[in-house]
C-alpha cells in the first residue's frame, strides 16, 4: 500500500471527516460504505450572467465502490440522493468523486 493510499484510508476512517453511507447500485443490494461530503457552492457562467447554485458532491473509495453509475442511490443520514453525471476518479485511482441530486 502506498503512502497516499494509507492517507486516503485514514481520512475516510476519521469520524470527523468520513461518514457512513449506504450505496445501492441500480438494481443491486445495499452496501455500507464510507463517504467524504463536499457540499461546495458553484458559480457558473451563462453568457454575461453568473449563476450560483448549491451542489452536493461526495468522495467514495474505489475499494468500496468499483464503478458507480448515474442513477445509483446514496443514502446519508436518512437523506436519499441519486448519482448524476459521470463519476470521476482521482489521479491515483483511489477515490471517486460523484455529483448527487436529491432522490
Amino acid at each position: 500500500m502506498s503512502a497516499f493510499a494509507a492517507a486516503v484510508g485514514a481520512l475516510f476512517a476519521d469520524p470527523n471527516i468520513g461518514r457512513d453511507a449506504i450505496y445501492i447500485a441500480d438494481g443491486g443490494a445495499p452496501v455500507l460504505v464510507r463517504a467524504v461530503a463536499r457540499r461546495a457552492d458553484v458559480v457558473s457562467d451563462f453568457g454575461d450572467a453568473r449563476l450560483w447554485s448549491e451542489t452536493t458532491r461526495i468522495d467514495l473509495r474505489v475499494a468500496e465502490v468499483a464503478s458507480p453509475r448515474p442513477g445509483d442511490r446514496i443514502e446519508i443520514d436518512g437523506d436519499a440522493f441519486l448519482i448524476q453525471g459521470e463519476p470521476v476518479r482521482d489521479r491515483e485511482r483511489l477515490v471517486w468523486t460523484v455529483d448527487l441530486r436529491p432522490a
